[in-house]
């Protein structure tokens, strides 16, 4: 059972949410990424939301592009964490869709990360510390994970100074 579900608008995006994907694998979080469109299959949507505890959903990561609606419908809809991935696919780069996902009402929010592809991985990793405030397992893998992009800059910096 996932205990983080991935959604995005369209399957394009799913090259940008693979990233997401990756770091929960690394993290050893089971998910599932699948398309639901806010606007093309709202009773999907609705449908995934509704069923996502009983499948064992704790967290979900949104992913959309352009009017970017999704997040803030999943949001509406669940008392489950939600956290927002603007996708860069428009004529704007993502500012759209970063505009979009961040701007909830008060009441209804959504931890928005950056744009693309490097906001999808921290979606992963914001996932995984949300889930680690109740895991060990993931707490110590976290850790690990912060001790490894500490001792990367170590290693360029001492490389530089050389």
């Amino acid at each position: 059972m996932p205990s983080v579900l991935i959604l995005m608008g369209s399957d394009s995006d799913a090259p940008v949410m693979q990233g997401a994907v990756e770091v929960l694998k690394d993290f050893g979080i089971s998910s599932d990424m699948t398309v639901a469109s806010a606007h093309r299959s709202p009773e999907r949507v609705m449908r995934l939301v509704r069923d996502a505890p009983a499948r064992g959903v704790k967290v979900f990561i949104v992913g959309a592009g352009a009017a970017a609606h999704l997040a803030g419908v999943v949001a509406a809809h669940s008392t489950l964490p939600v956290i927002g991935v603007p996708i860069d696919s428009s004529a704007l780069n993502g500012l759209d869709a970063l505009l979009s996902t961040v701007q909830m009402p008060p009441g209804v929010p959504v931890a928005t990360v950056s744009i693309g592809r490097p906001g999808a991985t921290n979606a992963g990793v914001l996932a995984a510390q949300i889930l680690g405030v109740g895991d060990q397992t993931i707490a110590k893998k976290l850790d690990e994970y912060k001790k490894k992009l500490a001792d990367k800059v170590e290693a360029a910096a001492a490389k530089l100074n050389a």
